[in-house]
């Protein structure tokens, strides 16, 4: 059978009919008590034809969150919900994994009773936070002790046992995007002195440990790993970023994740890709700006084994299908992307 994005692939023990996989994406529509909405089943099991659906980010305990409206794993009601929605996705044939998440310093006191939020480092992310009193310039976090990261880390697993409660056939494990893990990988932002922070082995440290607490509790073949090696934190990028991220892969690699979810944008200069690969034996999950004929290239040049799509799938629930028969992609309506109802949720029509 051919390599390209319509061809089966296997997770360990877990058999994807595609290579096709909706991206996790922040909707911020969970209901109160930070519960998937009523309408979370139908929107994941309307995409339920992607070889694996990533669920939207989704906090391990009250201090990882940092926006409005986006659903935890922490209680029994958002377990509760969120196995509403797997039971909505297997009904349909599909598989999903939870994002397990915490945004450590992109966050906002009016999310914690005017708490500080926490980071490995006292220094200002510098970005704009969306609070439930609109936007609010970031502050300057209150740094962690040691404890309280290897609480942290315990909280990560914990969220991949309520997972599995919840039905969801894995997790991944958000280490991207700027939020905490990625905050002890930056080397301008981590300035620890002791066992978490200085060196890339303690840079990764927090990273790794939270993988692998969640392998303990779903299993190695459960359990995948997002990385953004380009993102920006308090203005800057890594200045080490391939001696970190090829150093990374070969960690995650001797836990015997099930995939690598990168996020590295086609054609981006001095790309890291290739040598993650060389890195990373299992899986690798690729996304940001891919198309279809980037995505298939991708595959079938062994770059990576899947390609994840984001806002393709916002307005495209039926995208297999669209890209099989090459019929036109619907155009996704921004407005929407954040908060709201049905609109431009679910209502988005099929091919």
């Amino acid at each position: 059978m051919p390599r390209d994005l319509f061809s089966p692939v296997s997770l360990g023990t877990i058999r994807l009919k595609n290579r096709i996989v909706m991206a996790p994406m922040t909707r911020s529509r969970a209901g109160q008590g930070n519960v998937p909405s009523a309408l979370a089943p139908l929107y994941y099991s309307q995409r339920a034809t992607a070889g694996l659906i990533v669920s939207e980010a989704t906090q391990v305990s009250p201090q990882g969150i940092g926006y409005i409206n986006t659903p935890g794993i922490h209680t029994p009601q958002q377990i509760q919900g969120w196995k509403k929605v797997t039971d909505a996705v297997h009904q349909k044939g599909g598989l999903i994994f939870l994002q397990l998440w915490h945004v450590g310093a992109i966050s906002h006191p009016d999310f914690h009773g005017g708490e500080l939020p926490v980071a490995p480092s006292a220094v200002n992310p510098q970005i704009e936070a969306f609070t439930p009193k609109g936007k609010s310039a970031s502050v300057t976090p209150r740094e962690l002790e040691a404890e309280e990261i290897e609480a942290i880390v315990e909280q990560f697993g914990t969220g991949a046992r309520n997972a599995k409660l919840a039905g969801f056939d894995g997790v991944e494990v958000h280490g991207a995007n700027g939020y905490l893990p990625n905050q002890f990988l930056h080397d301008g932002f981590n300035q620890r002195k002791d066992d978490w922070g200085g060196s890339l082995e303690n840079r990764c440290r927090f990273l790794v440990e939270c993988t692998l607490a969640a392998v303990e509790e779903m299993g190695s073949d459960r359990v995948g790993v997002r990385i953004s090696p380009w993102t920006k934190l308090a203005g800057k990028v890594n200045s080490d970023s391939e001696a970190l991220y090829t150093y990374l892969a070969k960690e995650l690699d001797s836990l015997e994740i099930t995939y690598l979810h990168l996020m590295e944008a086609p054609g981006t200069p001095n790309a890291l890709a290739p040598k993650i690969r060389k890195n990373f034996q299992g899986p690798i999950l690729i996304n940001s700006g891919y198309n279809f004929e980037t995505g298939t290239a991708a595959v079938q040049s062994g770059l990576a084994d899947m390609v994840s799509y984001g806002s393709l799938y916002i307005a495209n629930p039926d995208l297999v299908e669209r890209f099989r028969t090459g019929a036109k992609l619907a155009e996704p309506n921004h407005a929407t992307f954040y908060g709201g109802t049905e609109q431009g949720y679910t209502d988005y029509p099929r091919a």
